[in-house]
């Protein structure tokens, strides 16, 4: 064994020693494990995520110490180590640290995480979403997914997520997965509607799973996409997950009809209630020649979750991100390898789940040769794509940057059904980006 992997041990075994003494006193140990991460943050990568922690520690009212101290009481305590040392050690410490090594070896980008939908098939068929129409033609099998996982560890990722489709079509391999790679985390973006009492007990079971539920608002936003009595599986399932004290979190998607919905006090009050420990905030994308371009929401329903997602980071106990409006806190866009990237059910490596073109294939390319590709260059080569970071998409904010990307990497779309030109796709998305422009040059410049 190499002196560097003897050493990796010694510091993972110096981290889990402390993470099991976190439940004999949290508010004692959390800052000693802050101690350990400084110590081993070589490059200084987490130096402002320890600072708020810290911050927050001091102070018993903030929001976010409330938050740390749930996980205490609303947590499985053996869920809860085994999460807590595959994200904090595995993933964050050690990952991180190889993540930018293989970068500097192989001259690309090196995700942290990485997506991958085990199927394109969905129990439901929600309006504007292009899983709805690819049915369950594609999928890929325990031995292929078993291996890019291996594939990512190599890497350095210690975090796979899993897409769709619905995942949890699936649940036998996603567990099987789980159960086999015990050293990572998995989390899951879900509907919801499968989890039961049964597939409950299995997440105690390999303690290494989260789903991320899809919520659209309330019943009448939620099933006004997903059909008629989605919203109260979806409540069902969190009631079944709560009690069972497994972590879970809300994942949801503003459009032009829920904006103000997703972005009040009253939707996020609920989630939190239900139990929710995050919350991951999308924006509709007109993806596929079928999409709803009128579902897109207008620059200042944009411009809303922005103000009301920053004004409940600093009330609410539940850690949020916004994919769009957050650029401005990991520069830009986080796609095309740079922190992940995304393979479909028929194996293309995609720079981005909302990103449908290609020019490579797990089955016939490794991970590494995918992100050594003209395509996933072009991507290194460009980001950020705009200086303002509230514009970080190549398409949604940036009129002809990914058309350009795709032109001059030769890739092709993704879409078997109906493939989709990407001057076409752009086409689709100028106005909303000039709207935006205009709003996200004011909120930087201030």
């Amino acid at each position: 064994m190499s002196k560097v992997k003897v050493k990796e041990k010694i510091e993972a075994f110096g981290l889990k020693k402390i993470i099991g003494y976190l439940d004999n006193n949290p508010e004692e140990n959390i800052p000693k494990i802050l101690n350990w991460v400084e110590k081993l943050d070589k490059d200084k990568s987490f130096a402002s995520a320890e600072k708020l922690v810290r911050k927050a520690l001091a102070d018993p009212d903030n929001n976010w110490n409330i938050l740390m101290k749930s996980l205490f009481t609303d947590i499985d305590k053996d869920v809860r180590k085994k999460l807590f040392e595959n994200f904090i050690v595995n993933s964050v410490v050690l990952g991180c640290r190889r993540k930018h090594e293989a970068e500097k070896e192989y001259n690309c980008n090196v995700p942290w995480t990485l997506l991958m939908d085990p199927t394109s098939a969905c129990n439901l068929h929600c309006t504007g979403c292009w899983a709805a129409e690819y049915g369950d033609k594609l999928s890929m099998d325990f031995d292929m997914l078993d291996d890019i996982i291996t594939q990512g560890k190599e890497l350095g990722m210690h975090m796979f997520i899993f897409t769709g489709g619905e995942p949890l079509v699936r649940k036998d391999i996603v567990i099987k997965l789980c159960e086999k790679h015990n050293d990572s985390v998995f989390l899951s973006f879900t509907n919801g509607t499968l989890i039961d009492e049964a597939f409950a007990d299995e997440m105690l079971r390999v303690k290494n799973f989260i789903p991320a539920i899809s919520v659209e608002g309330f019943e009448k936003e939620t099933d006004m996409r997903r059909g008629k009595g989605t919203y109260a599986k979806v409540i069902k399932a969190m009631d079944i997950l709560k009690a069972k004290k497994l972590p879970f979190g809300f994942s949801t998607c503003y459009h032009r009809q829920n904006a103000e919905i997703i972005g009040s006090e009253a939707y996020f009050d609920e989630m939190i209630k239900r139990g929710c420990k995050f919350g991951w905030i999308f924006t509709y994308m007109p993806v596929g020649t079928d999409a709803v371009t009128d579902l897109m929401a207008t620059a200042e329903q944009r411009e809303y979750m922005y103000h009301q997602v920053r004004d409940f980071r600093s009330k609410k106990p539940i850690f949020t991100m916004d994919f769009w409006n957050d650029g401005e806190y990991v520069d830009g866009c986080i796609a095309g390898g740079r922190c992940y990237l995304h393979i479909n059910a028929n194996g293309d490596i995609e720079p981005c789940a909302f990103i449908h073109y290609a020019d490579s294939n797990i089955k016939e390319k490794t991970l590494l040769e995918a992100l050594q590709s003209p395509l996933f260059m072009q991507y290194r080569q460009n980001q950020p794509f705009n200086e303002n970071h509230l514009r970080p998409c190549p398409l949604l904010d940036n009129v002809g940057r990914l058309a350009d990307m795709v032109h001059k990497s030769g890739a092709s779309s993704t879409d078997l059904q109906n493939p989709e030109d990407v001057d076409e796709l752009t086409n689709k998305c100028i106005e909303t980006a000039n709207n935006w422009e205009k709003i996200a040059d004011k909120l930087w410049d201030k």
